[in-house]
């Protein structure tokens, strides 16, 4: 199928970069709450950290903590021996789909379906 170690490596380097991008916008923002976040996500994988960047007024702390949600759960799967399975139909994600998406949990078809019906 895939190479995970190949994967993972990515996945570890584009979350190390996003864990930047949100350390340099809560810099941007100047209150007590976003300064204790920004002391946290240095050394976390805590869920709920990234659920109070997400409610955050600062798109791109939202946009990021997004992401670094998305690549934590591609992380999750690529330890599971799931990482390139479509989550829905259970079918293959072409290469060139992860290539452009390395966090994509579903083909194509089950993505266009399940933003239909969002």
């Amino acid at each position: 199928m895939y190479n995970n170690e190949s994967h993972r490596a990515s996945l570890r380097a584009r979350r190390d970069v996003v864990k930047s991008e949100i350390l340099s916008a809560l810099g941007r923002i100047n209150d007590d709450r976003h300064a204790a976040l920004a002391e946290q996500v240095h050394d976390t994988k805590d869920h709920a950290i990234a659920q109070l960047l997400i409610e955050s007024d600062d798109a791109d702390l939202r946009r990021a903590a997004t992401e670094l949600q998305d690549i934590d759960a591609a992380l999750q799967r690529v330890s599971a021996g799931t990482y390139g399975r479509c989550s829905a139909c259970g079918t293959e994600i072409p290469a060139t789909r992860l290539s452009a998406y390395p966090t994509a949990k579903r083909c194509v078809a089950c993505q266009q379906e399940h933003e239909k019906n969002r």
